[in-house]
Protein backbone atom coordinates (compact mmCIF):
# COMPACT_ATOMS: atom_id res chain seq x y z
CA UNK A 1 0.00 0.00 0.00
CA UNK A 2 2.65 2.15 1.17
CA UNK A 3 4.50 2.37 -2.62
CA UNK A 4 1.06 2.36 -4.18
CA UNK A 5 0.16 5.76 -2.22
CA UNK A 6 3.50 7.66 -2.87
CA UNK A 7 3.21 7.16 -6.44
CA UNK A 8 -0.50 8.63 -6.49
CA UNK A 9 -0.23 11.19 -4.44
CA UNK A 10 0.87 14.60 -6.25
CA UNK A 11 4.77 15.64 -6.48
CA UNK A 12 4.38 18.86 -8.72
CA UNK A 13 3.41 22.43 -7.88
CA UNK A 14 -0.07 23.11 -7.74
CA UNK A 15 -0.40 26.76 -9.48
CA UNK A 16 -3.72 28.26 -10.78
CA UNK A 17 -5.64 25.06 -10.08
CA UNK A 18 -2.99 23.06 -12.09
CA UNK A 19 -0.44 20.87 -11.75
CA UNK A 20 3.01 21.73 -13.14
CA UNK A 21 6.57 20.66 -12.98
CA UNK A 22 9.07 23.84 -11.70
CA UNK A 23 10.33 26.10 -14.15
CA UNK A 24 13.69 24.76 -13.69
CA UNK A 25 12.78 21.55 -14.31
CA UNK A 26 14.50 21.13 -10.32
CA UNK A 27 13.36 18.59 -8.00
CA UNK A 28 13.71 17.86 -4.19
CA UNK A 29 14.05 14.54 -2.03
CA UNK A 30 11.29 13.51 0.63
CA UNK A 31 13.07 11.08 2.65
CA UNK A 32 11.52 8.73 5.40
CA UNK A 33 12.78 9.50 8.66
CA UNK A 34 12.61 5.96 9.73
CA UNK A 35 15.08 4.30 7.34
CA UNK A 36 16.45 7.56 5.74
CA UNK A 37 15.23 5.53 2.23
CA UNK A 38 13.98 8.24 -0.37
CA UNK A 39 10.33 8.24 -0.65
CA UNK A 40 10.03 10.15 -3.92
CA UNK A 41 11.21 13.29 -5.66
CA UNK A 42 8.74 16.27 -5.76
CA UNK A 43 8.95 19.24 -7.76
CA UNK A 44 11.25 22.22 -6.07
CA UNK A 45 9.91 25.73 -6.84
CA UNK A 46 12.25 28.86 -7.92
CA UNK A 47 11.30 32.48 -7.05
CA UNK A 48 9.62 32.80 -10.50
CA UNK A 49 7.53 29.53 -9.35
CA UNK A 50 6.49 31.50 -6.47
CA UNK A 51 5.80 34.28 -8.88
CA UNK A 52 3.61 32.56 -10.85
CA UNK A 53 1.70 31.12 -7.78
CA UNK A 54 1.58 35.06 -6.44
CA UNK A 55 -0.12 35.97 -9.93
CA UNK A 56 -2.86 33.72 -9.85
CA UNK A 57 -3.06 34.07 -6.06
CA UNK A 58 -4.39 37.70 -7.11
CA UNK A 59 -5.94 37.23 -10.29
CA UNK A 60 -8.63 35.03 -8.55
CA UNK A 61 -8.90 37.35 -5.41
CA UNK A 62 -11.74 39.53 -6.63
CA UNK A 63 -14.47 36.54 -7.96
CA UNK A 64 -13.60 34.41 -4.53
CA UNK A 65 -13.84 37.86 -2.56
CA UNK A 66 -17.28 37.86 -3.97
CA UNK A 67 -18.25 34.45 -3.67
CA UNK A 68 -21.14 33.88 -1.09
CA UNK A 69 -20.42 32.55 2.43
CA UNK A 70 -22.52 29.76 2.07
CA UNK A 71 -20.51 28.88 -0.78
CA UNK A 72 -17.24 28.52 1.31
CA UNK A 73 -18.57 26.90 3.50
CA UNK A 74 -20.02 24.32 1.60
CA UNK A 75 -16.24 23.72 0.13
CA UNK A 76 -14.89 23.34 3.45
CA UNK A 77 -17.25 20.94 4.27
CA UNK A 78 -16.58 18.88 0.95
CA UNK A 79 -13.31 18.71 2.13
CA UNK A 80 -14.11 17.88 5.75
CA UNK A 81 -15.75 14.45 4.36
CA UNK A 82 -13.28 13.37 2.02
CA UNK A 83 -10.46 13.98 4.52
CA UNK A 84 -12.19 11.74 7.02
CA UNK A 85 -13.14 9.29 4.70
CA UNK A 86 -9.55 8.91 3.57
CA UNK A 87 -8.22 8.79 7.20
CA UNK A 88 -6.07 6.01 6.58
CA UNK A 89 -4.29 6.98 3.24
CA UNK A 90 -3.51 10.25 5.20
CA UNK A 91 -2.46 8.58 8.27
CA UNK A 92 0.20 6.53 6.46
CA UNK A 93 1.44 9.13 3.97
CA UNK A 94 2.20 11.42 6.95
CA UNK A 95 3.77 9.00 9.24
CA UNK A 96 5.87 7.78 6.24
CA UNK A 97 7.34 11.27 5.57
CA UNK A 98 7.45 12.45 8.84
CA UNK A 99 7.69 9.36 10.89
CA UNK A 100 4.77 9.67 13.80
CA UNK A 101 3.46 6.22 14.56
CA UNK A 102 0.06 5.68 12.87
CA UNK A 103 -2.28 6.00 15.86
CA UNK A 104 -1.01 9.63 16.34
CA UNK A 105 -1.16 10.41 12.84
CA UNK A 106 -4.79 9.14 12.65
CA UNK A 107 -5.47 11.72 15.44
CA UNK A 108 -3.71 14.55 13.52
CA UNK A 109 -6.17 13.88 10.46
CA UNK A 110 -9.08 14.01 12.67
CA UNK A 111 -7.63 17.45 14.34
CA UNK A 112 -6.86 18.81 10.34
CA UNK A 113 -10.35 17.74 9.52
CA UNK A 114 -11.72 19.32 12.31
CA UNK A 115 -10.54 23.00 11.11
CA UNK A 116 -12.42 22.52 8.01
CA UNK A 117 -15.59 21.75 9.77
CA UNK A 118 -14.88 24.80 12.39
CA UNK A 119 -14.64 27.38 9.53
CA UNK A 120 -17.02 26.26 7.41
CA UNK A 121 -19.71 27.28 10.28
CA UNK A 122 -17.51 29.84 11.02
CA UNK A 123 -18.02 31.29 7.27
CA UNK A 124 -21.28 32.32 7.32
CA UNK A 125 -21.12 33.92 10.54
CA UNK A 126 -18.97 37.07 9.80
CA UNK A 127 -20.91 39.95 10.95
CA UNK A 128 -20.65 43.56 10.76
CA UNK A 129 -22.96 46.31 12.39
CA UNK A 130 -24.55 49.50 12.28
CA UNK A 131 -25.50 52.30 14.83
CA UNK A 132 -26.32 56.13 15.39
CA UNK A 133 -22.97 58.00 15.45
CA UNK A 134 -23.37 59.75 19.26
CA UNK A 135 -24.15 63.31 17.80
CA UNK A 136 -26.44 61.98 15.36
CA UNK A 137 -25.54 63.14 12.36
CA UNK A 138 -24.50 60.00 10.67
CA UNK A 139 -25.16 56.10 10.82
CA UNK A 140 -21.88 54.03 11.25
CA UNK A 141 -22.10 51.02 8.95
CA UNK A 142 -19.23 48.49 9.46
CA UNK A 143 -18.93 45.60 6.92
CA UNK A 144 -15.60 42.86 6.87
CA UNK A 145 -14.31 42.32 4.03
CA UNK A 146 -11.51 39.42 3.09
CA UNK A 147 -8.14 41.61 3.79
CA UNK A 148 -6.59 40.12 -0.05
CA UNK A 149 -4.19 37.06 -1.07
CA UNK A 150 -2.06 35.40 1.58
CA UNK A 151 1.15 33.72 2.32
CA UNK A 152 0.79 30.67 4.54
CA UNK A 153 3.98 28.87 5.57
CA UNK A 154 4.08 25.81 7.59
CA UNK A 155 5.78 23.44 9.73
CA UNK A 156 7.11 19.78 9.16
CA UNK A 157 5.77 18.59 12.60
CA UNK A 158 2.28 18.74 11.89
CA UNK A 159 1.77 18.95 8.20
CA UNK A 160 -2.09 18.45 7.78
CA UNK A 161 -2.89 20.47 11.07
CA UNK A 162 -1.04 23.16 10.23
CA UNK A 163 -2.00 23.14 6.82
CA UNK A 164 -5.71 23.21 7.73
CA UNK A 165 -5.55 25.85 10.53
CA UNK A 166 -4.42 28.13 8.06
CA UNK A 167 -6.42 27.23 4.87
CA UNK A 168 -9.40 27.05 6.45
CA UNK A 169 -10.25 30.73 8.09
CA UNK A 170 -8.51 31.97 4.78
CA UNK A 171 -11.56 30.27 2.59
CA UNK A 172 -14.19 31.00 4.92
CA UNK A 173 -13.01 35.05 4.81
CA UNK A 174 -12.58 34.71 0.96
CA UNK A 175 -8.60 34.99 0.79
CA UNK A 176 -6.64 33.70 -2.11
CA UNK A 177 -3.72 31.99 -0.80
CA UNK A 178 0.19 30.98 -1.68
CA UNK A 179 0.96 27.88 0.44
CA UNK A 180 4.50 26.99 1.36
CA UNK A 181 4.74 23.73 3.32
CA UNK A 182 8.50 22.42 4.65
CA UNK A 183 10.44 20.84 2.31
CA UNK A 184 10.74 17.69 4.62
CA UNK A 185 7.06 16.81 4.58
CA UNK A 186 5.56 18.39 1.21
CA UNK A 187 3.71 14.93 0.71
CA UNK A 188 0.57 15.83 3.04
CA UNK A 189 0.14 19.16 1.81
CA UNK A 190 -0.06 18.45 -1.45
CA UNK A 191 -2.56 15.24 -1.11
CA UNK A 192 -4.77 18.68 0.91
CA UNK A 193 -4.46 20.49 -2.47
CA UNK A 194 -6.45 17.77 -4.54
CA UNK A 195 -8.70 17.44 -1.85
CA UNK A 196 -9.65 21.33 -2.04
CA UNK A 197 -9.85 20.93 -5.51
CA UNK A 198 -11.93 18.03 -5.30
CA UNK A 199 -13.99 19.64 -3.16
CA UNK A 200 -14.65 22.05 -5.89
CA UNK A 201 -12.46 25.03 -4.50
CA UNK A 202 -11.82 27.35 -7.53
CA UNK A 203 -8.38 27.80 -9.73
CA UNK A 204 -6.15 30.04 -8.36
CA UNK A 205 -7.65 30.05 -4.46
CA UNK A 206 -4.47 27.62 -3.30
CA UNK A 207 -1.49 27.43 -5.01
CA UNK A 208 0.63 25.36 -3.38
CA UNK A 209 4.67 25.43 -3.82
CA UNK A 210 7.32 23.36 -2.51
CA UNK A 211 10.69 24.82 -2.20
CA UNK A 212 13.80 24.07 -0.79
CA UNK A 213 15.27 28.12 -1.39
CA UNK A 214 12.69 29.13 0.96
CA UNK A 215 14.49 32.49 1.51
CA UNK A 216 14.93 33.24 -2.26
CA UNK A 217 11.25 32.22 -2.57
CA UNK A 218 9.52 34.12 0.20
CA UNK A 219 11.43 37.30 0.30
CA UNK A 220 10.30 38.51 -2.94
CA UNK A 221 6.17 37.63 -2.04
CA UNK A 222 6.42 39.30 1.09
CA UNK A 223 8.13 42.78 -0.59
CA UNK A 224 6.37 42.27 -3.86
CA UNK A 225 3.22 44.30 -2.96
CA UNK A 226 0.83 41.53 -3.94
CA UNK A 227 0.74 39.36 -0.52
CA UNK A 228 -1.61 41.22 1.68
CA UNK A 229 -1.28 38.96 5.05
CA UNK A 230 1.34 35.87 6.23
CA UNK A 231 0.73 32.97 8.32
CA UNK A 232 3.86 31.45 9.86
CA UNK A 233 4.05 28.82 11.84
CA UNK A 234 8.00 28.03 12.72
CA UNK A 235 10.95 29.01 14.63
CA UNK A 236 11.50 32.67 16.16
CA UNK A 237 14.36 33.26 14.58
CA UNK A 238 13.14 32.67 10.93
CA UNK A 239 9.72 34.80 12.48
CA UNK A 240 11.74 38.00 13.40
CA UNK A 241 13.46 37.73 9.35
CA UNK A 242 9.71 37.35 8.01
CA UNK A 243 8.14 40.17 10.28
CA UNK A 244 11.05 42.42 9.04
CA UNK A 245 10.40 41.77 5.59
CA UNK A 246 7.05 42.54 5.71
CA UNK A 247 7.48 45.79 7.41
CA UNK A 248 8.06 47.37 3.63
CA UNK A 249 4.95 47.42 2.50
CA UNK A 250 3.25 46.57 5.88
CA UNK A 251 2.09 43.09 5.76
CA UNK A 252 -0.27 42.11 8.53
CA UNK A 253 0.96 39.19 10.37
CA UNK A 254 0.36 36.06 12.03
CA UNK A 255 3.34 34.27 13.41
CA UNK A 256 2.96 31.19 15.78
CA UNK A 257 6.89 30.80 17.03
CA UNK A 258 9.06 29.03 19.34
CA UNK A 259 8.11 27.75 22.82
CA UNK A 260 10.23 26.55 26.01
CA UNK A 261 6.79 25.56 27.69
CA UNK A 262 7.15 24.88 31.91
CA UNK A 263 5.10 22.05 33.35
CA UNK A 264 4.38 22.55 37.53
CA UNK A 265 3.57 19.53 39.45
CA UNK A 266 2.67 21.07 43.00
CA UNK A 267 2.58 18.98 45.77
CA UNK A 268 -1.23 18.04 46.35
CA UNK A 269 -1.21 17.50 42.44
CA UNK A 270 -2.99 13.72 42.11
CA UNK A 271 -0.05 11.90 40.75
CA UNK A 272 -1.69 9.80 38.66
CA UNK A 273 -2.73 12.35 36.63
CA UNK A 274 0.36 14.12 36.57
CA UNK A 275 2.61 11.74 35.36
CA UNK A 276 -0.31 11.03 32.36
CA UNK A 277 -0.80 14.46 31.69
CA UNK A 278 3.47 14.83 31.48
CA UNK A 279 3.44 11.95 29.17
CA UNK A 280 1.45 13.81 27.02
CA UNK A 281 2.60 17.23 27.29
CA UNK A 282 6.30 15.73 26.58
CA UNK A 283 5.67 12.90 24.49
CA UNK A 284 3.20 14.04 22.11
CA UNK A 285 4.80 13.86 18.61
CA UNK A 286 7.82 12.45 20.08
CA UNK A 287 8.60 15.28 21.69
CA UNK A 288 8.50 17.80 18.36
CA UNK A 289 5.78 20.33 19.17
CA UNK A 290 6.34 23.80 19.96
CA UNK A 291 4.11 23.44 22.75
CA UNK A 292 5.70 20.42 24.52
CA UNK A 293 6.81 20.85 27.45
CA UNK A 294 10.59 21.73 28.13
CA UNK A 295 10.94 22.16 32.01
CA UNK A 296 9.55 19.98 34.53
CA UNK A 297 9.23 21.98 37.69
CA UNK A 298 8.17 19.21 40.29
CA UNK A 299 7.97 19.98 43.90
CA UNK A 300 10.73 18.42 46.54
CA UNK A 301 8.47 16.66 48.35
CA UNK A 302 7.09 14.15 45.68
CA UNK A 303 9.98 14.77 43.34
CA UNK A 304 11.25 11.65 43.48
CA UNK A 305 8.12 9.77 43.35
CA UNK A 306 7.00 11.73 40.39
CA UNK A 307 10.37 10.82 38.94
CA UNK A 308 10.22 7.20 39.04
CA UNK A 309 6.70 6.88 37.81
CA UNK A 310 7.79 8.83 34.53
CA UNK A 311 10.44 7.27 34.38
CA UNK A 312 8.97 3.99 34.10
CA UNK A 313 6.26 5.28 31.86
CA UNK A 314 9.20 6.46 29.52
CA UNK A 315 11.05 3.14 29.43
CA UNK A 316 8.15 0.77 29.08
CA UNK A 317 7.59 2.94 25.35
CA UNK A 318 8.32 1.22 22.30
CA UNK A 319 10.10 2.85 19.60
CA UNK A 320 10.48 1.86 16.30
CA UNK A 321 8.77 2.87 12.55
CA UNK A 322 5.45 4.09 12.91
CA UNK A 323 4.33 2.04 10.35
CA UNK A 324 4.84 -1.03 12.25
CA UNK A 325 1.85 -1.84 15.13
CA UNK A 326 2.54 -1.29 19.02
CA UNK A 327 4.89 1.37 18.02
CA UNK A 328 4.71 4.60 20.66
CA UNK A 329 7.63 6.46 19.33
CA UNK A 330 8.65 7.15 15.93
CA UNK A 331 12.07 8.66 14.45
CA UNK A 332 12.35 12.38 15.43
CA UNK A 333 12.52 14.13 11.54
CA UNK A 334 16.06 14.31 10.49
CA UNK A 335 20.02 13.62 11.46
CA UNK A 336 20.22 17.25 12.95
CA UNK A 337 17.11 17.05 14.57
CA UNK A 338 18.87 13.83 16.41
CA UNK A 339 21.83 15.58 16.85
CA UNK A 340 20.20 18.91 18.44
CA UNK A 341 18.72 16.40 20.94
CA UNK A 342 21.62 14.62 21.68
CA UNK A 343 23.86 17.35 22.09
CA UNK A 344 21.38 18.88 24.47
CA UNK A 345 20.81 15.68 26.59
CA UNK A 346 24.73 15.20 26.82
CA UNK A 347 25.11 19.13 28.01
CA UNK A 348 22.75 18.42 30.41
CA UNK A 349 24.96 15.55 31.80
CA UNK A 350 28.07 17.34 31.58
CA UNK A 351 25.86 19.89 34.21
CA UNK A 352 25.54 17.15 36.56
CA UNK A 353 22.37 15.90 35.38
CA UNK A 354 21.16 12.13 35.89
CA UNK A 355 19.78 9.98 33.35
CA UNK A 356 17.21 7.84 34.42
CA UNK A 357 16.50 6.34 31.45
CA UNK A 358 17.38 6.93 28.08
CA UNK A 359 19.83 9.57 26.70
CA UNK A 360 22.33 7.08 24.08
CA UNK A 361 21.99 7.25 20.33
CA UNK A 362 20.75 3.74 19.20
CA UNK A 363 22.23 2.12 16.44
CA UNK A 364 21.02 1.25 13.29
CA UNK A 365 19.27 3.79 10.63
CA UNK A 366 16.55 6.23 10.95
CA UNK A 367 16.59 8.88 13.27
CA UNK A 368 15.60 6.90 16.40
CA UNK A 369 15.89 8.74 19.34
CA UNK A 370 15.05 7.03 23.34
CA UNK A 371 12.58 8.20 25.81
CA UNK A 372 15.23 10.01 28.14
CA UNK A 373 14.59 11.14 31.81
CA UNK A 374 17.03 13.45 33.27
CA UNK A 375 16.83 15.02 36.58
CA UNK A 376 18.85 17.31 38.63
CA UNK A 377 19.35 19.56 35.64
CA UNK A 378 20.86 22.43 36.18
CA UNK A 379 19.35 26.26 35.06
CA UNK A 380 23.16 26.68 33.39
CA UNK A 381 21.77 23.71 30.62
CA UNK A 382 21.26 24.46 27.43
CA UNK A 383 17.86 22.39 27.60
CA UNK A 384 16.53 25.39 30.00
CA UNK A 385 15.91 28.09 27.22
CA UNK A 386 16.48 25.91 24.02
CA UNK A 387 13.51 24.15 22.32
CA UNK A 388 14.26 20.44 22.87
CA UNK A 389 12.23 18.91 20.13
CA UNK A 390 12.45 15.58 21.38
CA UNK A 391 11.54 12.62 23.97
CA UNK A 392 13.41 14.25 26.59
CA UNK A 393 12.10 15.01 29.73
CA UNK A 394 14.23 17.49 31.96
CA UNK A 395 13.23 17.76 35.50
CA UNK A 396 13.89 20.40 38.72
CA UNK A 397 12.55 20.86 41.75
CA UNK A 398 11.05 23.78 43.64
CA UNK A 399 9.87 24.38 47.26
CA UNK A 400 6.89 27.00 47.15
CA UNK A 401 4.60 28.79 44.45
CA UNK A 402 6.63 31.89 43.79
CA UNK A 403 9.45 29.96 42.81
CA UNK A 404 7.88 27.53 40.95
CA UNK A 405 6.00 30.84 38.89
CA UNK A 406 9.24 32.93 38.34
CA UNK A 407 11.08 30.17 36.90
CA UNK A 408 8.63 29.05 34.75
CA UNK A 409 8.09 32.55 33.53
CA UNK A 410 12.42 33.20 33.28
CA UNK A 411 11.97 32.73 29.44
CA UNK A 412 11.14 34.79 26.50
CA UNK A 413 8.97 32.78 25.06
CA UNK A 414 5.16 32.23 26.13
CA UNK A 415 3.38 29.71 23.97
CA UNK A 416 2.10 26.65 26.26
CA UNK A 417 2.39 26.35 30.34
CA UNK A 418 1.08 23.40 32.20
CA UNK A 419 -0.18 23.19 36.08
CA UNK A 420 -0.77 19.81 38.06
CA UNK A 421 -2.78 20.41 41.35
CA UNK A 422 -6.47 19.80 43.08
CA UNK A 423 -6.32 23.44 44.79
CA UNK A 424 -8.76 25.64 43.06
CA UNK A 425 -7.55 28.83 44.16
CA UNK A 426 -4.15 27.99 43.56
CA UNK A 427 -4.80 26.81 39.86
CA UNK A 428 -6.63 29.94 39.34
CA UNK A 429 -3.81 32.06 41.14
CA UNK A 430 -0.71 30.49 39.33
CA UNK A 431 -2.94 30.61 35.61
CA UNK A 432 -3.29 34.55 35.78
CA UNK A 433 0.37 34.48 37.44
CA UNK A 434 2.37 32.46 34.21
CA UNK A 435 2.90 34.50 31.12
CA UNK A 436 1.79 32.32 28.78
CA UNK A 437 -0.79 32.41 25.93
CA UNK A 438 -2.29 29.07 26.49
CA UNK A 439 -2.23 26.99 30.08
CA UNK A 440 -3.24 23.28 30.95
CA UNK A 441 -4.71 22.80 34.25
CA UNK A 442 -4.86 19.08 35.06
CA UNK A 443 -4.25 18.01 31.34
CA UNK A 444 -1.32 17.67 29.00
CA UNK A 445 -3.25 18.65 25.74
CA UNK A 446 -4.36 22.20 25.28
CA UNK A 447 -4.80 22.19 21.14
CA UNK A 448 -8.13 22.63 20.01
CA UNK A 449 -9.83 23.67 16.85
CA UNK A 450 -12.40 25.61 19.26
CA UNK A 451 -9.74 27.30 21.15
CA UNK A 452 -7.49 30.64 19.91
CA UNK A 453 -3.89 28.96 19.85
CA UNK A 454 -1.16 31.40 20.46
CA UNK A 455 1.77 32.92 22.32
CA UNK A 456 2.85 36.01 23.87
CA UNK A 457 6.11 37.68 24.16
CA UNK A 458 8.99 35.74 21.34
CA UNK A 459 5.97 33.19 21.06
CA UNK A 460 4.42 35.08 18.15
CA UNK A 461 1.51 37.14 16.99
CA UNK A 462 -2.02 36.88 16.83
CA UNK A 463 -4.34 34.06 17.12
CA UNK A 464 -4.89 30.70 15.00
CA UNK A 465 -8.65 28.58 15.51
CA UNK A 466 -11.23 29.72 17.74
CA UNK A 467 -13.95 32.46 17.12
CA UNK A 468 -11.10 34.93 16.37
CA UNK A 469 -8.82 32.24 13.76
CA UNK A 470 -10.45 34.34 11.41
CA UNK A 471 -9.86 37.90 12.51
CA UNK A 472 -6.95 38.07 10.88
CA UNK A 473 -7.85 37.40 7.25
CA UNK A 474 -10.61 40.34 7.40
CA UNK A 475 -10.18 44.00 7.27
CA UNK A 476 -12.98 46.51 8.59
CA UNK A 477 -14.66 48.73 6.34
CA UNK A 478 -16.78 51.81 8.05
CA UNK A 479 -18.91 53.82 5.69
CA UNK A 480 -20.43 56.79 7.24
CA UNK A 481 -23.95 57.51 6.34
CA UNK A 482 -25.51 60.81 7.01
CA UNK A 483 -28.84 60.29 8.66
CA UNK A 484 -30.66 62.52 6.12
CA UNK A 485 -29.48 60.09 3.28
Amino acid sequence: MSDALIRDVPKQLFIAGGWQDAESGRTLSVDNPATGEELCLVADASPADGGRAAEAAVAAQPAWAATPPRERSEILRRAYEIIISRTEELALLMTLEMGKPLAEARGEVAYAAEFFRWFAEEAVRIDGGMMTAPDGKNRILVTRRPVGPCLLITPWNFPLAMGTRKIGPAVAAGCTMVLKPAPQTPLSTLALAAILKEAGLPDGVLNVVVTSDAAGVVEPLLRGGHIRKLSFTGSTQVGRILLAQCADTVVRTSLELGGNAPLIVFDDADLDVAVEGTMVAKMRNMGESCCAANRIFVHTSIADEFAARLTARMAALTVGPGTEPGIDVGPLIDTAGRGKVDDLVRDAVKHGAKVLTGGELPDGPGNFYPPTVLTGVSTECAIMDTEIFGPVAAILTFDDEDEAVAAANDTDFGLAAYLFTQNLDRALRVSERLESGMIGLNTGLVSNPAAPFGGIKQSGLGREGGRVGIDGFLEYKYLAVPTGA
